[in-house]
Parts: structure tokens; C-alpha cells; sequence
């Protein structure tokens, strides 16, 4: 594996695993609270990509000395980002349909893991190409 594929797993990986924290949380405060499944994933996935965007730009896919924050950066990740989220929501809508809200919970940390699998590559391959 190349050195600097190796850096960007990394940390995508260190990213990744705060971003899950905090959409986690978010997510299972506000739908605890009675707040709609899917409000609660998209409010949960936003706080997350805030973060992630920025450190993702910033450090994981930045190159040769070059931030990758610029406009297009974002229409490309906003793009992505709300493809990957309703195939997340979908999914976790799924699991609540056939079990309940408690089940979501506990599914909502490997549906994002599999959903980070498929931004790695998105991430890497257009988002911040």
C-alpha cells in the first residue's frame, strides 16, 4: 500500500470514528426524546459531516500543501454526502420497521461503518480529488 493511501486511511479512519460519536449521539438524544427516526438520522449525519468535512479537506485528503475546502470540494461532498445519508436512513428506517428504535440504535454504528467504507472512496476518488 502506498505511503500517503496509508496516511489518508489513517486518518479518515481517527476522523471517522469522532464523526460516528457524535452523529451517534445526536441521533440517539433527539429520537430518545421523540424526535421522527429520520429527523433525528439527517440531524445526527449534519453534525458529523461538519466536522468531517473540515478535517477530511483540511489533513486527510490534503496534498502537495493544498486545503481542499474550496467551493467545488463542497458541491461535490454536498452531492455525496446526501446520497450516502438516505441510503444510512433507509436502512435504519428498515431496522426500526422490523424490529424497533432500540434496534436502530444499535444498528446506527455499523450502518455508518459501512457507509464510511463507501465514502472512503467517494471521499477520495471525486469529493476531494
Amino acid at each position: 500500500m502506498p505511503a500517503a493511501l496509508a496516511r489518508q486511511l489513517v486518518l479518515f479512519l481517527i476522523v471517522g470514528a469522532a464523526q460516528v460519536v457524535l452523529d451517534w449521539a445526536v441521533f440517539v438524544s433527539l429520537t430518545a426524546i421523540g424526535v421522527p427516526l429520520v429527523a433525528g438520522n439527517l440531524a445526527g449525519r449534519l453534525s458529523g459531516a461538519c466536522i468531517g468535512y473540515w478535517l477530511n479537506g483540511r489533513h486527510t485528503f490534503a496534498g502537495d500543501g493544498r486545503i481542499r475546502l474550496s467551493g467545488v470540494h463542497l458541491r461535490r461532498f454536498v452531492v455525496a454526502w446526501l446520497l450516502i445519508t438516505a441510503l444510512s436512513t433507509f436502512l435504519l428506517v428498515d431496522v426500526a420497521r422490523q424490529f424497533d428504535l432500540r434496534a436502530a440504535w444499535l444498528a446506527k454504528p455499523a450502518v455508518e461503518a459501512m457507509m464510511a467504507g463507501l465514502g472512503f472512496v467517494v471521499w477520495r476518488q471525486w469529493v476531494f480529488h
